[in-house]
């Protein structure tokens, strides 16, 4: 399904090494976790999944597709694969959970009667049927984040890829989120990737932890004991997700209009990934 072969990554700006010589496969179906300090590499490793950084050396594969060679105008098509659960939620404080997880199927150009069963359907996966009327402010964290997976899960998206997804709630809350992803990767079979420094909410999960330093994967072990090795490097730091940044309204809108839509929609470019680098 994933395959890293010898990647490495050097930003040409400033010749920052972010990847070194990864070589890595995920299988269909499978839930790894991934940790590491901030800078690590674990934004550049998904940056390159997201197609949104090519390597400087190696190759991506993904479902047979060479991500190195892929075209421009096919990059927002192969993005409908991927379902993206970010840090700070990125809910549209002005639309209600039902209409916040039908804009992913609006910016494809979905039939409102696909959108309508795709979205019922989601919603009750991550137990919020009940509130497809209420407005993010109305929500607590732990559901504000079920909400924003929702919308990863509403266009069927093969991978899921969840960026320090229990970052910003609490405990009792994560376990919640990370639970439920189990359920989805065991019921639905979706790839999952969940990037985290929480190795005390992991070590309860039985899923393979891949550990990556300076840019090289140290550690890659499916025994549900976390290395300490993985554990000093993921708890000294403090939580730093791809996507972790305030953003106004119109910057949500714009991300989430460009991410997987055509090349152009309403005057929107894809050129979404205008977003901090932390590797």
């Amino acid at each position: 399904m994933i395959d890293f072969i010898n990647v490495s990554k050097v930003y040409e700006d400033n010749g920052a090494k972010a990847l070194n010589d990864v070589t890595l496969h995920i299988d269909k179906g499978e839930f790894v976790f991934v940790v590491g300090a901030s800078g690590a590499g674990k934004s550049t490793f998904l940056k390159t999944i997201m197609r949104e950084e090519v390597p400087t050396a190696g190759e991506v594969i993904i479902d047979g597709q060479n991500l190195n060679k892929m075209k421009a105008r096919k990059v927002p098509y192969y993005r409908r694969k991927l379902g993206i659960v970010f840090q700070d939620f990125r809910l549209i404080p002005s639309k209600t959970v039902y209409e916040n997880v039908a804009f992913a199927m609006h910016v494809i150009g979905a039939s409102q009667k696909d959108i309508s069963r795709r979205v019922a359907y989601a919603l009750t996966l991550v137990g919020l049927s009940a509130k497809a009327k209420s407005y993010p402010n109305q929500l607590s964290g732990g559901e504000q984040q079920r909400v924003a997976l929702a919308r990863a899960l509403v266009n069927d998206a093969e991978i899921i890829i969840a960026d320090e997804p229990t970052g910003n709630i609490d405990p009792e809350m994560s376990k919640d989120i990370v639970d439920l992803l189990e359920q989805i990767n065991i019921n639905k079979k979706n790839t999952i990737i969940m990037v985290t420094h929480e190795v005390d909410l992991i070590s309860h999960y039985n899923k393979r932890v891949v550990t990556i330093k300076n840019g090289s994967v140290v550690s890659d072990t499916a025994h549900p004991e976390v290395e300490q090795s993985a554990k000093d490097e993921a708890v000294i730091n403090t939580p730093s997700g791809y996507y972790y940044a305030p953003t106004e309204d119109a910057e949500i809108e714009d991300f989430l209009k460009t991410y997987g839509s055509e090349d152009e929609i309403d005057g929107f470019r894809l050129d979404a990934g205008q977003i901090r680098e932390d590797s």
